[in-house]
Order: structure tokens, then sequence, then C-alpha cells
């Protein structure tokens, strides 16, 4: 029944999203930046709405951690399709989301991240790829944060798939901060027994920032497992929080 009821939410959402697109480009004929802030606020609104209809109770933490007047890359674990609404509504900055190429195909939601500012990566073309990165680093540049899950995919078992270091190259090119966000238990709101949507406690946990020019030379050389630790570390406290 949930899963029935999102489905004919994002439905009814998509529709009203045609005359939204229309405001959105007029908005954006004037300010660009305005136009992402808008477009992120009605996105924002839409994820409350798919969060609560799944039943999903959220427990956020460490929010105060993240800098709130400069771009962030967001590094975070990977496991649901609800990762991204669940970490949506709690980001305080301009943030585009990098995902894979294939979501472009999908019509309304291609349009709504093109005007929050994400990015699509070609996983399987290596030139394709570093391009992203490059598009990723001009964006931190002008000001908007970038969300990036370096396992490249969803991880399957309890484990995190190794992060891909190319993900960190945004903040090593441009010093920006580095906030960990561990991401628990969102595989039991879909995944674990899809296709069904089931009710699931959560929680997000925001690590405090990291600035790659602040590490010792060991740091910055393997700076993808340095964060995967912290985020590790992040999950094993939080794993008692989601019991029933």
């Amino acid at each position: 029944m949930r899963l029935i009821l999102i489905l004919l939410f994002l439905l009814i959402f998509f529709i009203i999203s045609i005359p939204l697109f229309i405001i959105e480009f007029i908005i954006g004929k004037f300010n660009r930046r305005a136009q992402v802030a808008s477009s992120q606020k009605i996105v924002v609104a839409a994820f409350h709405i798919v969060l609560f209809i799944a039943g999903v109770k959220k427990t956020v933490i460490g929010k105060e951690n993240i800098p709130t007047n400069e771009p962030i890359l967001y590094i975070a674990n990977h496991r649901s399709y609800f990762d991204i609404p669940l970490s949506y509504v709690c980001l305080p900055t301009l943030t585009g989301f990098m995902a894979k190429k294939e979501i472009k195909k999908i019509p309304f939601l291609r349009t709504w991240m093109v005007l929050l500012q994400c990015l699509f990566l070609d996983r399987d073309d290596i030139r394709q790829g570093m391009k992203t990165i490059l598009q990723a680093i001009e964006q931190i540049k002008a000001g908007y944060s970038i969300f990036i899950s370096p396992e490249g995919t969803r991880s399957q078992g309890k484990e995190m798939l190794p992060f891909k270091e190319g993900s960190f190259k945004v903040a090593e090119k441009t010093g920006c901060a580095i906030v960990p966000v561990a991401i628990s238990n969102t595989d039991e709101i879909y995944e674990n027994h899809s296709p069904w949507v089931r009710p699931a406690k959560v929680v997000i946990e925001f690590g405090k920032p990291i600035y790659p020019k602040q590490l010792d030379k060991d740091q910055r050389r393997h700076l993808g497992s340095y964060v995967q630790s912290i985020i590790k570390e992040m999950l094993d406290k939080n794993a008692s929080l989601v019991q029933s």
C-alpha cells in the first residue's frame, strides 16, 4: 500500500512539475542561484512527503558540524534508493548530487536534477568520468555543494564497498571541506523486502568537516580510506539506534 501511495504521489508531483518548470525557467533567466534555491525547496518538500508516506522515522546527528557559509563535498555510504531523499531533506546548503548517467534518461526527474545542479557520471568511461569530476570542481568554485557516494553503487552486504579515490579530487583541487555522512538502515525501507515499502528507523549522521590541506601526508595520500574509516566508526556507533 505504501509503495502504491508513493508512486501515486510521484505521478501527481510530476504532473504539477510542468507549470513549476516554467516558473523555475523564468527565475533562472534573472538569477540562476535563486532558481537552484527555489528548486531545492520544492524537491525537499516532495521528499518530506515521500518519507512520511514510507513511514520513515529519522534521527539526525551532527547537523551542526556542517559549515553553512561555504560549499561542501559531502561523502556518504550508499545502501538504498532512499538515501537521497533522506539526505536531501537534511542539507542546509545548496547541493547537487552526483548520480549515475542512467538516471538522466528518466523524464521529469532529469529536469529537476539539472535544475538542482546535479551531475551525471558515466561509470564505464574513465575519460567522461574525469570530465564530470572537473564539472564538480567548477560547481564547488561557483559556491554549490556536491554530494557523492564514492562506493559507486549501492552496497548489498553489511560492509561498505571500497571508496573510489577519484571522488576526492573535488576537495583536493578546491580545498573545500569534506563532510563524512553515515546513513544507517535505509535498506530496511525497501531493498531488504522489495517490492514492498515498510516503515523503518533510520539514522543519518554528519561528521566534523575535514580539510585536506590540514591532514598529514599519509592521510592525504589515502584520503578515501581515511574518510571511509570515519564513516564506518559512525555506522558502528549508530547501529543500536535502529534496532526495534
